[in-house]
Formats: structure tokens, C-alpha cells, sequence
């Protein structure tokens, strides 16, 4: 066991990835390094999430096992959404805890290490003050997290919105944006190294610059990235606000070949009196007229929503209307999740009175029905030559053809679906496939005869 090797597991969405990464980056300023092997460390840490309850207790069984492990001289930290929501009740489950550090001053985790390092601790040490600066002070690390040939850049930390269902406000505190001059550094850094695709992101993009003082703030910023890094290949935003949405931020999008024609825009419901009771927009009108006007102006737009089923008062009428609206929009992707009592929220009140079995039923409905749509959309794609970004390798079960995996402009990292490339271009390119396949989330191809075929020479990316 080496005390200046750490190991850190990162759960939950990208966002948490990249505060894991800039953890990560502190820690080996100030000397130390990354392992692999819990074993080998001297610091384990988990950047955990509790934003629903099947998060909450995947944190706790990585917890409990790392804790199970642990030996003497070892660090266990725990970091992240659920140490800054639940505190105490944390070190309760796990005992074996030493030091709990919460979403608002990961930038402090080398002072929590040397602090635990410096002296007895007999009692686990926490480190959950509030921070006003979060977003602001953050020594230096790059709020980065770069995965192969794509990386995601955090711009704004924190929410405003008030939806009832959430628990981020309580975790991460209100909307702060990053300065603009430290993204557009990010930008040039992971441009110069390599990077191809950007992935803007935050718990809610398109309230970007509102404590600024700036109007339309996403679209302003979108500008000044495409004028400071053209020579990216893709641009991508995701998790943007019904209602926020603006005709400048469309046309922005539209107007440059950079910013691909994806939104990903969480919907939750499609009807007006479930989305008042979740305390969300509800003005259905604005919606269609806006999935309207962003198909009209950008007519290859691949949307991503996702939706709710199982909210407290929802009734058969109203899950209805959100499998109508849901048939009518033909979205690309879609994910349907049951709703999560989460104590401390503002639905807490509301209780949980739809039963389990008919939650998972409805979401069944939900997904059957989209699954359909995913496979005739995808299926519209055969005879089409798309870019691919490749990201992989490997080769057919029971079968000695290669293969590439990659991602076309309509899929997201992790989330969405993936393109089957036969042979094995090179990872890191951008390759014109020709679709001749579709299942229903992935498609198959093959690389275009007679196209540019753009190339990296170098994917070793450090942001030390």
C-alpha cells in the first residue's frame, strides 16, 4: 500500500465525472497517483450520488465493500451527492468512514487527505460547509472529464429551477456559473489535445450566465467557443430547460456546422396538471411550437427527452396523454423512469401513493411504445453516410470479424445508442459510414469508399 496512491470511483451522471476528475487532477498536483487497485492505496474515495433512492444505495454498497476491504493505514472518503444530503446518517451505514466531504467543496479534498494524514482521528472528519464561491474557487483544476476522443466541459454548477421531484438545489445549492474566459481555456486545452467532441454541461445549460447578468447566456457563449476552437469537430449541449429554449439559442445551433443538431430537453410529462403538481413548466402550446420551429429550422434536430411515470395524483388519463404526446413527437431517444420519493423535496407532502406494480407497468407501456418509434427512426437512417466518431474495437461473438464502435452526431455519450462499424478505422476518427443497418437504439455500416476520412495522430490526453 502506497499512502500517496489514491483510488477513486466515480457514480452517477457526467456531471459528477468531471468533479471526480478534478478531484483527481488536485490530487496528483500536490504529488499524488491514480491506481487502480484498491489494495495499492492509501486513499480510497467514492464521489457517490443520491439524487434517487437506487442511487443512494449503489453509493452505499460501493461504500460498504471498499470499507469491508479496508486496511490499516487506509483513507476511506466519502465524497459527493449523498455525503451533502444525508451527512451524519452517511457514517451511520458505513462506520468505517473517515473523512465525508460534500459536493460543494470537492476542491478541498488534498486538505481533507493531509488533515486526516496530520492527526488521530478517532471520529470521522466532515467537511460539508456551505460555499457561496462554489463554481468560482476552484484551485486551478480543470472542470473537465475527458473520455477518449469526447469531453465533457461543466459550465455552471448548481440549480434555481423548483421542481418538486428534485433533490439538487438541497445537494448542490443554487445556479452558479463558471466565468467564460475559464470554459474557453478548457476548450483550447482539450482542443490542443486532441479532443473532438465537446459536451457542455451542467444541471441546467440553458440558465448559463443568468447570475452573470447576461441574457441568453448559453447562445453567447456557444458563439465565443465556435470563434475560439473551430478546429473541433463537434459541439454538443445537453440537459437544457422547457421554456428556455430560446429562438436565439436555436438559431445559434442552427447557424453553426459545429453545434450539432441534438438537444437533449427532460421533459417529464405531458400533461398540464401532472407538470403543475411536479412544479415544471406546463405550458404544453410553448412546447409544440418549439419542437416545431427547432424541426423546421434544423430538419436532422436527433432530440432526447425523458419522462416521469408513477408522480404522485398521476392517473390513467393523465399517463395517457404523455403516451399520446409521446407517439405524436416521435422523439429519437427517450428514457422513462418511476418516480422516487425523496424526503427533503417539495413533492415530500404529495407521499408516494401509486403502487410500485403500476409504475413499472406504465413504464413498460412507455418504453414498448418508444422502442418502436427508436427503431423506425433509426431504420429512416439505412442509405444515409453519417460521421463516426470511432471510440473502439473488438470483433463479432463466435466470430473472427472486426469491428469499430463509435457514435454519430445523434448519440450522446453513455446514454444513447451506438454505431457498429465493419473493419476497424482507427480510434479517434471521424468516419463517413454508410448506414446499412438499424436495430432498435444502435445502427450498423461501413466505411465510405472515396470520402475524407479526417484523422487524429495522438489520443494521449493528460489535464494534469
Amino acid at each position: 500500500m502506497d499512502k500517496k496512491a489514491f483510488h477513486l470511483i466515480s457514480l452517477g451522471c457526467s456531471k459528477n465525472t468531471v468533479d471526480s476528475e478534478s478531484m483527481a487532477q488536485l490530487l496528483w498536483n500536490s504529488g499524488f497517483k491514480a491506481t487502480v487497485d484498491p489494495t495499492d492505496a492509501g486513499v480510497l474515495i467514492v464521489n457517490t450520488c443520491g439524487f434517487i433512492g437506487p442511487a443512494k444505495e449503489e453509493s452505499y454498497t460501493v461504500l460498504g465493500e471498499l470499507a469491508e476491504a479496508k486496511q490499516p493505514g487506509q483513507l476511506l472518503i466519502a465524497a459527493g451527492c449523498l455525503t451533502q444530503r444525508y451527512g451524519a446518517e452517511v457514517v451511520q451505514r458505513v462506520p468505517s468512514i473517515d473523512g465525508v466531504l460534500g459536493t460543494r467543496r470537492w476542491m478541498d479534498i488534498v486538505s481533507v487527505v493531509q488533515r486526516l494524514r496530520a492527526q488521530p482521528h478517532p471520529e470521522p472528519l466532515y467537511h460539508l460547509p456551505e460555499a457561496p464561491t462554489v463554481g468560482a474557487d476552484e484551485n486551478g483544476a480543470l472542470r473537465v472529464a475527458v473520455q477518449g476522443p469526447s469531453a465533457y466541459i461543466k459550465v455552471a454548477d448548481g440549480c434555481r429551477r423548483p421542481c418538486a421531484f428534485c433533490a439538487i438545489p438541497l445537494i448542490k445549492g443554487t445556479a452558479v456559473s463558471r466565468p467564460v474566459e475559464l470554459i474557453l481555456n478548457e476548450a483550447r486545452i482539450l482542443r490542443d489535445n486532441g479532443v473532438r467532441e465537446l459536451i457542455l454541461v451542467a444541471q441546467d445549460t440553458t440558465d448559463y450566465g443568468h447570475d452573470l447578468g447576461v441574457k441568453n447566456g448559453l447562445a453567447h457563449l456557444l458563439k465565443e467557443l465556435v470563434g475560439v476552437v473551430p478546429d473541433v469537430d463537434w459541439i454538443r449541449v445537453m440537459y437544457s430547460y422547457p421554456g428556455y429554449v430560446t429562438d436565439e439559442l436555436i438559431e445559434t445551433i442552427a447557424n453553426h456546422d459545429q453545434l450539432i443538431p441534438y438537444l437533449d430537453m427532460p421533459l417529464q410529462h405531458a400533461h398540464p396538471a401532472t407538470l403543475k403538481r411536479m412544479r415544471r413548466p406546463a405550458n404544453m402550446d410553448w412546447v409544440y411550437r418549439t419542437l416545431e420551429k427547432m424541426r423546421t429550422t434544423m430538419p436532422d434536430l436527433a432530440l432526447r427527452t425523458t419522462f416521469i411515470v408513477g408522480y404522485p395524483g398521476e392517473t390513467e388519463q393523465e399517463f395517457q396523454t404523455l403516451m399520446d404526446f409521446v407517439a405524436e413527437m416521435r422523439f429519437d431517444r427517450v428514457g422513462a423512469f418511476t418516480f422516487s420519493f425523496e424526503p427533503g423535496t417539495s413533492s415530500e407532502p404529495l407521499g408516494d401513493p401509486v403502487p410500485e406494480a403500476v409504475k413499472l407497468e406504465r413504464q413498460a407501456r412507455l418504453m414498448t411504445l418508444q422502442q418502436g418509434i427508436s427503431l423506425e427512426n433509426n431504420q429512416a437512417q439505412v442509405g444515409k453516410t453519417l460521421d463516426v466518431l470511432i471510440e473502439g474495437h473488438g470483433e463479432i461473438e463466435d466470430s473472427d470479424e472486426l469491428i469499430a464502435i463509435g457514435r454519430s452526431y445523434r448519440d450522446a455519450p453513455e446514454i444513447d445508442g451506438l454505431v457498429i462499424v465493419e473493419g476497424q478505422p482507427p480510434v479517434g476518427e471521424l468516419a463517413p459510414v454508410r448506414i446499412n443497418g438499424a436495430m432498435t437504439y444502435d445502427l450498423t455500416g461501413v466505411v465510405e469508399t472515396g470520402q475524407t476520412v479526417i484523422t487524429m495522430d495522438d489520443l494521449e490526453i493528460s489535464t494534469k
